[in-house]
């Protein structure tokens, strides 16, 4: 029913600057909420910043004033900025629609960071 395609992964320098994109398509149903999810080598996945429906959005405290997630309504589009960008920050980065605080929801395939100098 939905499909979610994550792009804009690469290989930066410490410090630097990249911006990931999910293009969400099929059959929306309803309003989701969206977030972007992070898995690093050896390491469990992840909350890196969630945009409910309502309230606040939230931030991992570890890219706090760093990572800002928005979203384009009218293209049915999930960003993730990121800037000033460290090695810790290295990891497969996924996006999703309407999960909980706790996961769920529709998931892209996923699309892999990198952060070395």
């Amino acid at each position: 029913q939905v499909q979610l395609v994550e792009s804009g992964g690469g290989l930066v320098q410490p410090g630097g600057s990249l911006r990931l994109s999910c293009v969400a398509s099929g059959s929306i149903r309803s309003i989701y909420a969206v977030a972007w999810y992070r898995q690093a080598p050896g390491k469990q996945r992840e909350l890196v910043a969630r945009m409910p429906r309502g309230g606040t959005t939230n931030y991992a405290d570890s890219v706090k004033g760093r990572f800002t997630i928005s979203r384009d309504n009218a293209e049915n589009t999930v960003y993730l900025q990121m800037n000033s960008l460290k090695p810790e920050d290295t990891a497969v980065y996924y996006c999703n629609l309407g999960g909980s605080s706790s996961g769920g929801g529709y998931w892209g395939q996923g699309t892999q960071v990198t952060v070395s100098s």
